[in-house]
């Protein structure tokens, strides 16, 4: 009960401190013995994962399975951290027994309180010590379970080579609802499958690995886990991932892995990918929390009608209940079918360090006229708040596919976020706030930034690419009677229409103006000799709106804004701007000229 309250105590705090495509190449591996070796080795040595993708490769960037091992510290940590008890080395067991698995038969060595059955290569252990159970060898037709009694003890699943197939239920299948800790050991490949459809049971078999209690994963080894009927790993209380693991889970039928009341990733080289309509790559009914190690889930299947909640349902590449985050790591999420999603929370999202990478190219899912599913690159019920990090999007199916969309408030406290998509860039259904760091946003069908509320520039460089006319590098609702307030950071906003600046306290002087600009050519705003920014420009527009605002500008100055060496206009800066092509909460538009952005 108190871990329970625990967990709950955590997602508040969150809350307050808040206020397919890729190749599984490196994991066909062959049996050879004891153990496991892949046909092709991954590549490469070690790594840290802060250079698999070029952080200003908005378009071009690719996200695919790779399993290149992490150089990763793994410490245990003190007794008072909350997640003390989920590090192995803090327990000591009282046995350790040996199955090794041969065919269609299995034998046992070691187990001298009589804590293991077996019958034919079906194992089953009744946990009522302290035990390690170490698997070793391969088996077409077998399992390891275990059970379930009032005197159940913590148990620790050493893999050490192992091959296990089970056609009609889980491969390792934990009744038990104490922790139980599976260590894959350095230097061996370990393989589990379950089979197309499980025997009738009246107990909860929900993947090819399932756990009643929490699931533990540590070690050194490669874990590779294939799911034919339900989903991949699955812990109705919650999964834990150490640095220096080693997963792959490929799931034709569900989820890869789920957490029910949270999935913590504290560091290890996770790659997911799954196919099964509305199936997601990580699903947890409470909180994800990501520290460290790197993430891929790729997921391939459409939307879909669920008759029990009465709406349709996408896929996602990360799915939770409730918050999201993202502390640090590598987070990579890709969604190539309709209404699919990278990353989807009904509360709140936090990025407070760390890397994250989605791509999304499915357009709209339709079930009916009343219910469909957009695509979204990252999307929260709550709050989205940017604390740091960086985070690159790049949406390009249809109508309604969005970057990053909250739907309430939207934060940019600090960080690198980059976005290229279809419709809105980034979007806000209530306020939106940038107050420092780096925006860079092309939107080729909608606004750039939208925010459904007051827009508020306080900070930090923005840089809004948004659509054709009436479509806006910076939209703020002003049809609902809301405003862009600037009152510090550099900003240039171009599109089809702009909306105009209201003054406030603090409020930094902008100017507005009609031009057009080059993509590749350096755009400048000068004061005379005096250069305020610059930057190369990503993408071509004739005849477009322009916003400019930078520190240092004063009212009633004229500044002129460059196109190479070419002069776009000039306008004189004042604390209120007004624009008659403002174009409210937006609809289509065309695009602003030269398509996408390429390189920069």
């Amino acid at each position: 009960m108190n871990r329970h309250i625990n967990f709950f105590l955590m997602a508040v705090a969150s809350l307050m401190a808040a206020a397919c495509s890729g190749s599984s190449d490196d994991y066909n591996w062959n049996y050879t013995g004891q153990g496991y070796n892949p046909t092709t080795l991954p590549s490469g040595g070690t790594s840290t994962g802060s250079s698999s993708v070029d952080a200003e490769d908005l378009t071009s960037f690719t996200i695919e399975v790779d399993s290149t091992n992490l150089s990763e510290n793994d410490a245990t940590p003190s007794e008072s951290d909350s997640h003390y008890e989920d590090y192995v080395e803090t327990e000591t067991f009282k046995s350790t027994i040996t199955i090794t698995y041969n065919g269609s038969t299995a034998t046992k060595s070691g187990d001298d309180n009589n804590l293991v059955s077996i019958s034919g290569a079906d194992v089953t252990a009744t946990p009522t010590t302290k035990a390690i159970y170490i698997l070793k060898g391969s088996t077409s037709e077998g399992s390891f379970r275990i059970n379930d009694n009032e005197s159940a003890k913590k148990s620790q699943i050493q893999l050490d080579g192992v091959n296990i197939t089970n056609s009609d239920g889980p491969a390792i299948n934990i009744q038990s609802g104490k922790r139980t800790y599976i260590v894959a050991n350095e230097g061996t490949f370990n393989s589990f499958t379950d089979g197309s459809s499980y025997a009738s049971s009246n107990e909860d078999q929900k993947a090819t690995i399932f756990s009643e209690g929490e699931l533990l994963f540590s070690g050194k080894g490669h874990i590779k886990v294939n799911s034919n009927a339900k989903n991949g790993i699955v812990s109705d209380d919650y999964v834990f991932i150490r640095p220096n693991t080693n997963l792959y889970i490929k799931s034709t039928s569900g989820n890869g892995i789920k957490g029910k009341d949270a999935l913590i990733v504290k560091g290890g080289v996770v790659n997911i990918e799954v196919s099964a309509n509305a199936s997601k790559g990580l699903s947890t009914d409470g909180y994800y929390q990501q520290d460290g190690g790197r993430v891929t889930a790729i997921t391939s299947g459409e939307g879909e009608y669920d008759s029990e909640d009465q709406d349709v349902s996408a896929c996602a590449g990360l799915k939770a209940d409730s918050v999201i985050n993202i502390n640090g790591g590598m987070l990579k999420t890709k969604s190539t079918g309709k209404g699919g999603k990278g990353i989807s929370t009904d509360q709140i999202f936090n990025m407070n360090n760390g890397q994250v990478y989605v791509i999304t190219t499915g357009t709209t899912y339709t079930y009916s006229s009343r219910l469909d599913s957009k695509p979204k690159g990252i999307k929260a019920d709550g709050n989205i708040n940017i604390n740091g990090g960086t985070i690159l999007v790049r949406a390009t199916g249809d109508s309604g596919s969005e970057g990053i969309e909250s739907k309430n408030i939207l934060t940019i406290n600090d960080g690198t976020v980059k976005v290229s998509s279809y419709d809105d860039a980034i979007n806000s259904a209530s306020h939106m706030y940038v107050k420092g760091g780096t925006v860079e946003v092309y939107a080729s069908n909608n606004d750039g930034l939208d925010s459904n509320g007051n827009m508020f520039i306080q900070g930090g460089t923005v840089y809004a690419y948004g659509g054709g006319s009436p479509e806006e590098g910076l939209d703020a609702n002003t049809e609902g009677g809301y405003k862009l307030y600037i009152t510090g950071g550099t900003v240039f906003g171009i599109g089809g229409g702009a909306t105009g600046v209201s003054s406030t306290d603090g409020s930094q002087p902008a100017a507005l103006l009609t031009g057009s600009i080059t993509s590749g050519n350096t755009i400048s705003l000068q004061d005379g000799s005096s250069t305020l920014f610059s930057f190369k420009a990503n993408k071509t527009y004739s005849n477009a709106t322009i916003l400019v605002s930078a520190p240092g500008m004063s009212t009633g100055t004229t500044y002129t804004l460059y196109n190479g060496s070419n002069s776009v206009g000039s306008a004189s800066a004042a604390l209120t701007t007004s624009s008659s092509m403002g174009g409210g909460m937006g609809g289509p538009g065309g695009m602003g000229g030269g398509g996408f952005p390429g390189r920069w």
